[in-house]
């Protein structure tokens, strides 16, 4: 009978195996604190905060929380925590300081680790939470009731610290993109991490001839996934505080050569006057998700900034479920991919049937990335998945080639009329006009139609375009059933930290007008 594996495969090992194999290459630019890092140096920093954090009584099975802006420290504070098994909680810096006292209390946080740019709001907490009891910061000036990040990582043994750490321990709790309402926890193991980055550099054609500019917020997943593939696959990563005016100026300095990116963040950087007064052509490839795409964007970033798009789809509990690259990309433009290595992805209809390609299901998946569920909320775990599979409430069809095109959210989908409009269609649509930088499409209250189709937009600057023009411009190119019949023009959307837009908050904003 076949034995289990002797070894495993968790998180750090992926610094410690890039020190031996990388060494004295650059592993790391970060340009929110001017360091460049090694691969050997890395090692030595995560294995020195590792010893040191041990130092301090923390445990395997402690949950530690982090807070921290795109800097250096907060991915070694990821691997630390990863190679002794504290279980991490990085925490949102957008989140208000009353949700952060009752994430860190329902996560039960014993310790907390945080950049000193949030001192004083970390001060301002600690009355409200007894239960952390270790506190430690980077950065400067480091704040009496903390002990030093760097002091830690200087007194401590740089050895790789002993303790044993397997494939199904967690390493962090991450946070759900909070679209309708306050972030929900969920458990990822050391397998769903460190199994899921080979596949993501690989399926992204990353090599260690790349450089990687990571601008997510490294708080959440996506950030920290092109961080760790970085380190996995020897390429350099430029780690940046998404800086709007100075993001061309990194590329072309840094020579950066892929970057993940949200459609929100391609139409910011276009709407720059200076574009062609930079050298991009070290750049390869963009790599674009987390909320639709439109094609006449695509074209726009294609022309202007990057000739080679890759897009990818899942949510945050599932880790990427379908990817394209650039030939595909070209070729079916609307589509978020085809099958993924490790991933499983159906369509099904309300039963939990599948339903043939070009008819509109919900999309569900199961796969290496995919949470095992959410911490201490059996009931949201028990919504989420059926029989094995994560429903997403996505709704989406599969065309006859296998590759995937998204029909926005299952709640997202406005009933007017009797009839189903599916939002993404409308934004879609709307993309299209000279004048649109931005927009989502919501429904609202309606005594003759039961929800009415409404767009909020965001004019781009320097464009005049009114509420009449755009329905006409709607009517045109879309059944008017789908038309919107309200028009609002807004400065900002309200946006999680991934790029979607909180459509409940603008539900709430324009209900009652």
């Amino acid at each position: 009978m076949a034995g289990k594996a002797t070894g495993s495969f968790n998180i750090g090992n992926y610094v410690k195996v890039a020190a031996a194999r990388y060494g004295d290459r650059e592993a790391i630019t970060c340009m929110t604190t001017g360091r460049r890092l090694t691969f050997r140096q890395v090692n030595q920093r995560v294995n020195g905060l590792a010893n040191g954090l041990l130092g301090l009584g923390i445990r395997k099975g402690d949950n530690t929380a982090f807070l921290s802006y795109n800097r250096h420290e907060i991915v070694e504070t990821y691997f630390a925590l990863g190679k002794i098994g504290s279980i991490g909680l990085p925490l949102n810096y957008r989140l208000s300081p009353p949700e952060m006292v009752e994430l860190m209390t329902f996560c039960d946080t014993e310790n907390l680790i945080f950049d000193a740019a949030f001192a004083a709001l970390v001060d301002e907490l600690r009355p409200k939470l007894p239960g952390v009891k270790r506190f430690v910061s980077f950065g400067e000036p480091v704040p009496d009731f903390a002990v030093s990040y760097e002091g830690l990582i200087q007194a401590s043994p740089q050895t790789e610290p002993d303790v044993e750490i397997s494939e199904e321990d967690p390493q962090y709790l991450n946070l759900t993109s909070g679209t309708t309402g306050l972030p929900k926890a969920y458990m990822l193991s050391q397998y769903n991490n460190a199994g899921a980055g080979p596949i993501m550099t690989f399926m992204h054609d990353v090599t260690a001839n790349d450089v990687v500019m990571t601008v997510f917020p490294i708080f959440g997943r996506v950030g920290f996934a092109w961080s760790a593939g970085s380190i996995f696959a020897g390429a350099r990563n430029v780690i940046h505080q998404f800086d709007l005016m100075k993001i061309l100026g990194i590329i072309e300095q840094e020579k950066v050569t892929i970057s993940n990116w949200v459609p929100t963040m391609a139409s910011f950087v276009l709407a720059l006057p200076d574009i062609e007064k930079h050298d991009l052509s070290s750049l390869r490839a963009l790599v674009v998700a987390a909320s639709p795409f439109p094609v006449a964007l695509q074209e726009q970033v294609k022309k202007r900034l990057c000739p080679n798009l890759y897009e990818f789809y899942g949510l945050q509990e599932t880790g990427i479920l379908v990817n394209m690259g650039p030939k595909d990309k070209e070729r079916k433009p609307e589509s978020v991919g085809t099958l993924y290595f490790g991933a499983d992805v159906r369509v099904v209809d309300n039963n939990g049937q599948d339903v043939p390609a070009g008819e509109v299901g919900e999309i569900i998946g199961r796969g290496v990335a995919v949470t095992a569920g959410y911490f201490k909320n059996e009931e949201k775990t028990r919504e989420m998945f059926k029989d094995g599979w994560f429903y997403t409430g996505d709704l989406g069809r599969f065309d006859d080639e296998g590759f995937l095109f998204l029909a926005g959210r299952k709640k997202d989908m406005l009933i007017t009329g009797g009839q189903n409009v599916f939002a993404v269609e409308v934004e879609e649509m709307l993309m299209g006009h000279p004048a649109v930088m931005q927009c989502a499409v919501i429904g609202l209250p309606d005594t003759t139609w039961g929800e009415r189709v409404t767009a909020v937009i965001i004019r781009r600057p320097g464009q005049e375009v009114t509420e009449e023009e755009i329905i006409a411009f709607s009517r045109d190119r879309i059944a008017h059933f789908k038309a919107p019949k309200t028009v609002f023009f807004v400065d900002t959307l309200p946006m999680t930290s991934t790029g979607k837009v909180q459509k409940f908050l603008l539900v709430e904003k324009f209900s009652q007008s």
